[in-house]
């Protein structure tokens, strides 16, 4: 793999709290979901349609488009053999777990990305922090130790595995920010799919769970999580991505438990304890300086320019 020259970050716009926003709450349905289709589909199975179902409806729109093209592949294949095995494992981890541990706490353990992203932007990618945008991940961190440190045996091997799994995933992040810059996000998004969804294949076949989804019921739960938790998804992530720096990607993401329990009451009527929403207002604290830091300090200059223009 050629590292790429990775495009600027862009700058904020009222824009971004709405993409940032419409992520979390997605983004933190992953879980939810693995959890919805447990009792219908070998979870295994699970990740490999849920994943097909993504390639099926990117390549369509890219062969309609007219956008889809082979050289993405040929000239970046190593990449996206790294990531998909990255993302593979990493997603039949995360579906084996959810047997094992509930979707809020899955969630929250998922959130170590925060310090594995911090890792990789600081000593690997080089990014660096303002430092109003220090304040901010420190109280995000605080945050994230409150909701996660909490009584109960977390050292299980349903939580081991979301670790374990959230590690790979944050190194195909790492490599996304490092190599992808360059590509067509479109071509980048399918060839990521389909490489995800042959190391899925690979991997259900080795246990032995190839076959068909066997209800109706299975097959809509596995559309919806193909297009929701997959496409659309998975789009506004690497959107977001782009656009910032990893490290602060990484701590905006630490708002995810937040939209995860919010779910979990939805659609499970289970209300988060008073440490949990401590923890998840002290999180979105830190979210909002390190987004909005930015946006004031470019204005404060604006205004200091314009009071030394005026002098």
């Amino acid at each position: 793999m050629t590292a790429q020259r990775t495009a600027s970050p862009l700058p904020h716009t009222y824009t971004g709290p709405a993409l940032l926003v419409s992520l979390l709450l997605i983004d933190s349905l992953h879980f939810v979901f693995a959890r919805l289709m447990l009792p219908h589909a070998n979870p295994f199975l699970s990740a490999l349609f849920v994943m097909a179902v993504g390639v099926v409806e990117v390549g369509i729109f890219g062969v309609v488009t007219g956008r889809l093209g082979i050289s993405t592949f040929t000239n970046h294949w190593r990449f996206f053999l790294a990531i998909g095995f990255c993302i593979g494992v990493s997603t039949a981890i995360s579906y084996s777990a959810v047997a094992l541990i509930d979707p809020g706490t899955a969630s929250i353990l998922n959130k170590t990305s925060i310090i594995y992203g911090l890792a990789f932007g600081f000593f690997w990618l080089g990014d660096r922090f303002s430092p109003v945008q220090i304040v901010g991940a420190g109280v995000a961190l605080i945050g994230l130790i409150i909701i996660t440190f909490q009584p109960g045996d977390y050292l299980r091997v349903g939580s081991l595995m979301i670790v374990v799994s959230t590690l790979l995933y944050s190194t195909h992040t790492a490599l996304t920010k490092r190599y992808s810059g360059g590509m067509d996000l479109l071509n980048f998004f399918f060839y990521r799919l389909l490489f995800t969804a042959l190391f899925l294949f690979a991997i259900a076949g080795f246990q032995g769970e190839l076959a068909l989804p066997a209800t109706p019921t299975a097959w809509g739960l596995l559309i919806l999580a193909g297009t929701v938790d997959v496409v659309i998804s998975r789009t506004l992530y690497y959107t977001a991505l782009r656009r910032l720096d990893m490290s602060i990607f990484s701590i905006v993401l630490t708002a995810g438990p937040v939209a995860a329990i919010l779910w979990s009451f939805l659609l499970f009527d289970v209300f988060p304890n008073p440490r949990q929403l401590l923890g998840g207002g002290v999180v979105l604290a830190g979210v909002l300086v390190v987004t909005a830091g930015p946006i004031l300090i470019r204005r404060r200059r604006r205004r200091e320019l314009v009071a030394g223009t005026a002098d």
